[in-house]
């Protein structure tokens, strides 16, 4: 999988701008947190790379002001470990924990 690393706070409005042209899927992940692995194991065993998705990982405990300013910006309540969908510049799909589904990222 092509992760897109998202570690800059400017990067969220370069996010909504690349929403317009396709789906963008971030990935809010806790490093700590055995749930957070599996749901990122799972998200990955499922991937295929045409499915004209991009991907940013986010590492929300190295960068919890990121994670943070996502909340905010797109009104979603933090959790974790959390997907947040674009299109269009509006939300989508959010998910958290197990109930994180690939097929509800491409629907």
């Amino acid at each position: 999988m092509n992760w897109k690393t998202l570690n800059e706070l400017d990067q969220l409005d370069q996010i909504v701008e690349e929403s317009h042209q396709h789906r963008v899927m971030i990935l809010k992940h806790s490093t700590r947190c055995s749930i957070s692995s599996m749901a990122l194991n799972r998200l990955e065993r499922s991937w295929e790379e045409d499915n004209n998705v991009t991907p940013y990982y986010l590492d929300l405990i190295q960068y919890r002001p990121i994670s943070n300013a996502i909340a905010e910006k797109f009104g979603v309540e933090h959790q974790s470990p959390q997907v947040i969908v674009l299109e269009n510049g509006k939300v989508v799909y959010t998910a958290s924990h197990m109930g994180i589904s690939y097929n509800e990222v491409l629907a």
